[in-house]
């Protein structure tokens, strides 16, 4: 039998695109006279549909996308995902479904069994979960459907009491197939492929998995697509980042091939550029404003954006005050001359010496601290979202993990943006994407690199005046947030008591901040958003 996996990019609700999508690949793979393709959970409608779900109109149009679909398989088989409607009379109204469609027809379905409500994930407020498992014979084959979840409860210490395998496995399939919809993180690869071959080994079964690429907002689809033999070896593998279809043939499988191996900063770079590139394409906008310090955070933004956009559609703005160095308006402007894009100085020290005189009947006894730096912060942005509103240009936020993560930002000022570009990238990788970026040629001039981090808020400011050391606090961060280390715990590996408390104090007192930051663009296993849920009220440890 000759296989086609789709590892295509879709478009939440865009039901057109989506169905040319399918259909095109489909009729590609009638050329290649291939027996089944495969496209990836829930591509009908685009992954993750959320309360789109709760939408009759939105469920009906699924159903017609499915009846396009059916038009067009004469002469070969389909697997999709979509949602159905469940008609029992109890559980939720919807099953996340496999369709298995061939003939014209829908002859068979299987149903998602365990469903995620974990992290970003949130399939049980929509979908009932999967009681009953059977195979579908096509081809001579028994297939054993199964949907992204479906196939991770293979721990020690299982997160549900549901092994659908198991349950599959009773029915004796020849063949192991598994849609998903599994978002980007730079470990999920390593445990993906680990999940995969764990059940290839214990079921005795090759493994055709097929994913989405392509960005939704914050979440990134990475593809990685692939194709397992019954001992997990790797037979066939797409590329990360890349709409791709390829075939395999079971009677006539290639020979075994290497893992791909990318290094973890070029892939977090390359799904940077993926995010921003689809949420300009998909929300229909075509230019990007950033506001250049002269700083390495700002930098590496506007090198991802003009990647992801092109040089000529991204606006680099210079806004330099009295307490901003001369390298760094020097920095900025070899930039944008490396990368060739538009760029615009808007210097803010009469705006701010405008603020201090209006301000001064009420603040004339107070000494200048962070209410000046705040202001500065705050005219900035209110410069860019005024070339935003006037040109249509989306401003980029430029803010990294680790500010992110203490509070080291201002409201209303440098937090402002449409889509956090960094935001789920510490100060410590923020510097190794750049040493990536120049590691052919110098595009980040050095200087950015190498000096000391600041603001430039007040005189001689650094970073290092407020913060514990990037490599330091960095470690204690992740430690924190990633893996849920506490305090005793922290302190058990090592580190000084006080920073610690000071710095989780920081983190926690902070989260009224991160409530009202733009979508940013998820690369770690936990980033602020959606899949961190934290209560901004919360005494522990504040």
């Amino acid at each position: 039998m000759k296989i086609a996996l789709a590892q295509l990019n879709f478009h939440i609700g865009n039901f057109e695109l989506n169905r040319d999508k399918i259909i095109a690949a489909i009729l590609q793979a009638k050329e290649q006279v291939a027996d089944l393709i495969i496209f990836p959970e829930l591509a009908v409608c685009g992954y993750p549909p959320r309360d789109f779900l709760e939408f009759s109109d939105f469920i009906e149009r699924c159903k017609k996308t499915i009846a396009e679909i059916c038009a067009v398989t004469h002469d070969i088989a389909v697997i999709v995902g979509a949602p159905s409607e469940n008609t029992n009379a109890a559980g939720k109204n919807l099953f996340n479904t496999a369709y298995f469609i061939e003939n014209g027809q829908v002859t068979f379905v299987q149903h998602k069994s365990l469903l995620p409500n974990y992290d970003i994930f949130d399939e049980y407020r929509y979908f009932e979960p999967n009681r009953n498992f059977a195979v579908v014979t096509y081809k001579g084959k028994r297939i054993a459907i199964t949907i992204c979840e479906d196939l991770w409860n293979t721990s020690p210490d299982p997160l549900y009491v549901t092994k659908p395998m198991d349950e599959l496995a009773k029915f004796h399939p020849d063949l192991l197939i598994n849609i998903a919809a599994s978002p980007f993180n730079y470990l999920q690869y390593q445990e993906r492929k680990s999940v995969l071959q764990t059940n290839a080994v214990n079921y005795n079964l090759p493994i055709v998995y097929v994913n989405h690429v392509g960005a939704q907002t914050e979440l990134i689809f990475d593809g990685g697509s692939t194709v397992l033999d019954n001992q997990g070896n790797t037979l066939l593998e797409f590329p990360f980042f890349e709409e791709t279809i390829g075939y395999f043939d079971t009677e006539n499988p290639q020979s075994k091939t290497k893992d791909i191996e990318i290094p973890k900063t070029e892939l977090i770079y390359r799904a940077l550029v993926l995010g921003v590139k689809d949420y300009f394409q998909k929300m229909g906008f075509t230019k990007a404003i950033i506001g250049l310090s002269g700083g390495i955070d700002s930098a590496l933004t506007l090198v991802i954006a003009a990647e992801a956009l092109g040089h000529e559609n991204v606006l680099a703005v210079l806004m330099p005050s009295q307490f901003s160095s001369d390298h760094s308006v020097t920095d900025a402007l070899q930039l944008v001359e490396n990368l060739n894009c538009p760029h615009t100085i808007i210097p803010i020290e009469s705006m701010f010496q405008s603020f201090s005189t209006a301000l001064h009947p009420l603040f004339q006894r107070e000494k200048f601290n962070i209410t000046e730096e705040n202001i500065q912060a705050r005219i900035r942005a209110v410069l860019l979202m005024a070339v935003s509103n006037k040109f249509g240009h989306i401003l980029l936020n430029t803010s990294n993990k680790s500010e992110a993560a203490v509070g080291y930002g201002t409201l209303y000022g440098d937090m402002c943006g449409g889509l956090s570009v960094i935001g789920d990238v510490y100060k410590t990788q923020v510097y190794e994407l750049a040493r990536y970026v120049n590691a052919q040629q110098e595009i980040i001039p050095m200087n950015t690199i190498t000096k000391p981090p600041s603001a430039e808020l007040r005189p001689d400011q650094k970073d290092s005046d407020s913060l514990p050391d990037y490599e330091i606090l960095d470690k204690i961060l992740v430690n924190y947030i990633e893996q849920r280390l506490g305090p005793n715990e922290l302190i058990a590996l090592g580190y000084d008591a006080a920073m610690v408390q000071r710095i989780l104090k920081l983190v926690n007192t902070s989260e009224y901040k991160r409530y009202q930051t733009p979508p940013i663009l998820r690369v770690s296993p936990k980033a602020f958003g959606m899949g961190r849920r934290m209560p901004i009220v919360g005494k522990y440890l504040s």
